[in-house]
């Protein structure tokens, strides 16, 4: 069996609605990236760690796509995903993710809607991230374009 590991770390100062935090990931692409309750909960010029999130599932599913679709003889030109997570606060709790919405647009040679669309679904359901993430509702529209 292989593995491999992907860290980030995380320093938050202060506290919640005036503190503000730092993301860095070991790649160092991630340096230092501040985040606040502002930019989480609100409106602010800094990252949130949805917004990572979402980051993270657009990529993943994007590559994956393109792999399943590449594997089935289609030449795959581009594969565009934008992922939305949808945060809720319910009555007497705290927030939650309780949405992903997937919006994919593929530029991609010999396949019909259909196709496209049935191999977007399967893939939602094999993405390294959709399915760390499955516990949570998730949405998908795909189209060629």
């Amino acid at each position: 069996m292989s593995s491999l590991h992907r860290s980030a770390n995380a320093v938050w100062t202060g506290t919640l609605r005036e503190g503000s935090g730092s993301l860095s990931s070991d790649s160092g692409k991630l340096n230092d990236l501040a985040y606040t309750f502002i930019s989480r909960f609100e409106k602010g010029e800094a990252t949130n760690p949805e917004e990572l999130i979402a980051a993270a599932h657009a990529g993943c599913f994007s590559m994956a796509l393109g792999s399943r679709l590449g594997k089935q003889g289609f030449t795959v030109h581009h594969i565009d995903t934008k992922a939305t997570i949808e945060l809720t606060q319910p009555e007497g709790t705290g927030w939650q993710i309780t949405k992903i919405i997937l919006t994919t647009t593929g530029k991609v040679e010999g396949i019909d809607a259909a196709a496209f669309a049935a191999a977007a679904e399967e893939t939602k359901k094999t993405c390294i991230v959709s399915k760390a993430l499955a516990a949570i509702p998730m949405e998908i529209t795909a189209t060629l374009g």
